[in-house]
């Protein structure tokens, strides 16, 4: 399998989106996601209840996409997220220089 024919769309975003985040990326063109969580510490994710800051649970969705649909799965992403709106979360591209496991593609 050639490597260089897929990205990784890294996505951050609040808990309870992911599920949001998934289908539609599927809708765009991505066949799944993986979902981990986590906790932030961004600059508009810390609340202060009683003196104790809390830093709000986050979900993060690895998507392995073919690099040919990038682009519509990142903007269908970017408009299920509202991640033009401050503090709702990120996403981001990363190059793969290896992969495994994709085997219904061969």
């Amino acid at each position: 399998m050639n490597a260089s024919e897929y990205n990784l769309i890294v996505t951050i975003v609040n808990k309870g989106w992911a599920d949001e985040i998934v289908e539609a990326s599927k809708t765009a063109g991505a066949e799944g996601g993986t979902i981990i969580y986590g906790r932030g510490t961004g600059i508009h994710e810390q609340k202060n209840f009683f003196g104790i800051i809390i830093e709000p649970e986050k979900e993060l969705v690895l998507t392995v996409i073919e690099k040919s649909k990038t682009k519509p799965v990142l903007e269908a992403i970017r408009k299920a997220g509202k991640l033009e709106q401050p503090g709702t979360g990120i996403a981001f591209v990363l190059n793969l220089s290896e992969v495994s496991g994709i085997v219904h593609k061969q």
